[in-house]
């Protein structure tokens, strides 16, 4: 096999178990091995294993030399790293939208948040969650600098993963109401207003992670 082949299998071990580890399908504390993760996924252990080293250097996974690889437990001082390189982005983004907002931004964002209604009414938190992270990136593409999201997307893996343990009907209700309001100021050109909700929808991420670490304390380090 060729250096590109293990390349893009690297890529797509990483994806797969960044997506487990997030959505708690692998627990903090869990015991994962190269020759299971290979099998699981069809491949050789070597990509498996550049899979390990990158997941290692965001913070997902704790490679022990002649001993068992875990998954990481979660740390409190990324997820609020996190929330800060999210915030401070995300901010000038909505500015950025709601100083010239485009003639179907209105309608781009209720149709985001109408799907985002139905997942919370069936209950289905996988769904949900990939609507969340649509309607924030469709933001960043409103507002022209769509990489911007791929700079938020690459930090806040900690952060994803006390998200996604609080999310339910209400935490996704409330967050819908939050979407709301950015969606509105942001079609009102409403600068200011814009960047106040999209401030305090981030701002819960210190309320989840404070109730998180009081439900499971045994997630975080």
């Amino acid at each position: 096999m060729n250096d590109s082949y293990e390349g893009t299998m690297a890529l797509r071990v990483v994806d797969a178990l960044r997506d487990e580890i997030i959505t708690m399908a692998l627990k903090p504390g869990d015991v994962i091995s190269e020759s299971d993760i290979a099998a699981r996924y069809g491949v050789s252990r070597q990509p498996v294993r550049e899979a390990f080293i990158r997941l290692a250097q965001q913070g997902l996974l704790l490679i022990r030399p002649k001993r068992a690889t875990v998954v990481k437990k979660i740390s409190p001082e990324g997820v609020r790293q996190s929330r800060f390189i999210r915030e401070s982005i995300e901010v000038e983004i909505v500015r950025r939208v709601a100083g010239n907002p485009g003639e179907d931004t209105a309608a781009v964002l209720e149709a985001l948040i109408a799907d985002q209604e139905k997942a919370s009414a069936a209950g289905d938190s996988r769904r949900f969650h990939t609507l969340d992270e649509l309607f924030h990136r469709t933001l960043a593409r409103l507002a022209g600098v769509e990489y911007a999201w791929q700079l938020i997307d690459d930090h806040k893996m900690q952060l994803d993963r006390v998200r996604y343990l609080t999310l339910g009907a209400s935490s996704s209700q409330r967050a819908i109401s939050e979407h709301k309001a950015i969606a509105e100021a942001v079609t009102k050109g409403d600068a200011a207003a814009a960047e106040a909700a999209m401030r305090a929808h981030l701002a819960r991420a210190e309320v989840l992670l404070t109730q998180t670490i009081a439900e499971r304390p045994d997630y975080f380090e």
